[in-house]
């Protein structure tokens, strides 16, 4: 699989890298319904089995259950390598802070340093490495607060804790203050055919500079993958956050799987899925280095592994272009 390089830093990534969200399960606020563990960990191999060499996950995914997860991977992956004799290629690991929780499962944010510090010695434990290749901001919240957030972040990498930093869900503004402290390596933004307000302002300014930018929720959290019905989303379990997404819901869903249609039928003559039309239409843009693709079991990877390097015609994007004009 083909690289690119991320912003300014020596990071030379695969175009789509294994997304840990869903992967956290369920109960909590954010959680996906019940996920095996197993399944998971079959899920992040097969991924890197086929080629992908980064891993995005966050610490407030299934309240550092992930982390745990993306961590027990490695292990094995580094016991795989010894039992061979070969040396271990550890992929790209990064992760995001700033959400935080307690006993109670109630979550809040905080960028005092203070609280980012046990953050990151908390990742780094569940993660079982010594140092994160790309640690992120999650959310600019509080955003009084962005200025302290970004300046502690620039001292763990002084530490050498993390070899990069970046930020997610930040506008330009915020990534301006941000500027003024310590370089951006990357950003984190939303974008989908669902979702492509970025381009407007946000991707140009990170094109102009050097910001990398690694893009979330590409298939809109699975609605775009061609397996979602309006059947199936009635039936997600009662702690899949999607359940009250907007997006998900009437009268905004029939649109959106009207989409998937068109990108079906976009698909079907290259042998792709919706949910891969959808991934390269997000990778077509200059501005993107890469996209964030989950997969809760190995067959859900393989359905998307082909996106990496499928590039959509012009006729093809302007037949999507013109759906997006007609359904706004």
């Amino acid at each position: 699989m083909p690289t690119r390089p991320l912003g300014d830093s020596d990071l030379h990534i695969t175009p789509i890298g294994y997304g840990a969200w869903a992967i956290g399960g369920g109960d909590w606020q954010f959680g996906w319904g019940h996920q095996e563990d197993q399944d998971s960990i079959a899920a992040i191999h097969r991924a890197l089995d086929l080629g992908m060499n980064w891993i995005d996950t966050a610490a407030i995914y299934g309240l550092g259950h992930s982390e745990e997860i993306v961590g027990k991977v490695l292990k094995e992956r580094s016991r795989r390598a010894a039992g061979i004799g070969a040396r271990s290629e550890r992929p790209y690991v990064f992760t995001k802070c700033s959400m935080i929780w307690n006993e109670a499962r109630e979550i809040s944010r905080s960028l005092k340093a203070d609280s980012l510090r046990r953050e990151l010695e908390a990742s780094l434990r569940r993660l079982q490495v010594e140092t994160i290749d790309l640690y992120q901001i999650h959310w600019p919240n509080p955003d009084s607060d962005i200025e302290e957030g970004w300046s502690t972040l620039a001292k763990f990498k002084e530490e050498g804790k993390v070899r990069y930093i970046g930020v997610s869900n930040f506008s330009v503004e915020q990534m301006h203050r941000a500027q003024a402290i310590a370089p951006i390596t990357s950003l984190q933004p939303p974008y989908s055919l669902v979702k492509p307000g970025v381009e407007q302002e946000i991707l140009p300014f990170c094109q102009q500079n050097n910001i990398g930018v690694i893009v979330y929720s590409p298939m809109q959290s699975g609605l775009l993958t061609g397996a979602m019905t309006s059947e199936r989303i009635a039936n997600l379990a009662d702690d899949d956050w999607r359940k009250s997404s907007s997006e998900f819901q009437e009268p905004r869903l029939s649109r959106n799987l009207k989409l998937v249609e068109l990108l079906r039928q976009v698909g079907q003559s290259h042998g792709r899925s919706p949910g891969e039309v959808a991934i390269a239409w997000t990778l077509r843009h200059p501005a993107v280095t890469a996209a964030i693709v989950g997969g809760r079991s190995g067959k859900q990877v393989e359905g998307i592994i082909g996106a990496a390097q499928f590039r959509l015609t012009e006729e093809e994007l302007r037949q999507i272009d013109g759906f997006l004009r007609e359904n706004p």
